[in-house]
């Protein structure tokens, strides 16, 4: 939290908004919900757009959202429907979404457009909400399958090792060049 405040601190400085040391704690705990590097990234973006005063408003404006586009996370989810055995890592809004797409797997085509509606509503909502992207493992019944969604949820930085390995927990450790390829994408 302290490097948090010192980021929004120096990032005030910089572009002539003076606040004290309890209005950066404030603004950094509004900020709390989000990754560290999702907000640093937005205070970089501060700095570089902004001709104007700091504020917390500017900052919650330029946080990246991350939400996997409506024809890459149908995308995702299709390939899934109707088969149990398949896990996959999804997003809050995804999972929302699939509900109104799964009673219609017979017909592809509605369930896509029922899902990339909904979907799409779900991300506008959360965004105007400003409520973090949140993503999950959803375990099917192909205990290999779980690991390699894990392991691959983990790769692209949606996951921590400790997030995968407490719904997998026999997940095996994942390659220096994997964790590696996570912290450039996170």
């Amino acid at each position: 939290m302290n490097d948090l405040i010192k980021a929004i601190a120096v990032t005030a400085e910089l572009m002539g908004t003076e606040w004290s040391k309890d209005a950066a704690r404030a603004v950094a705990e509004e900020l709390a919900c989000y990754l560290v590097e999702s907000v640093k990234a937005s205070l970089s973006r501060c700095r570089k757009e902004l001709k104007g005063r700091l504020t917390l408003t500017e900052i919650l404006d330029r946080l990246p959202g991350g939400h996997p586009g409506p024809e890459e996370a149908w995308s995702c989810i299709s390939r899934v429907m109707g088969n149990e055995q398949l896990s996959l890592c999804w997003t809050d809004e995804m999972r929302e979404a699939y509900g109104a797409a799964a009673n219609l797997n017979e017909d592809k085509v509605a369930a896509r457009m029922a899902f990339k509606e909904v979907y799409t509503k779900l991300v506008s909502d959360a965004r105007a909400k400003r409520t973090p992207l949140n993503w999950s493992l959803s375990l099917g019944y192909d205990v290999n399958g779980r690991e390699v969604a894990a392991q691959e949820a983990i790769t692209k930085g949606r996951l921590t090792v400790e997030q995968a390995r407490r719904v997998v927990p026999s997940l095996p450790e994942p390659s220096r060049e994997a964790l590696d390829l996570a912290r450039r994408i996170g």
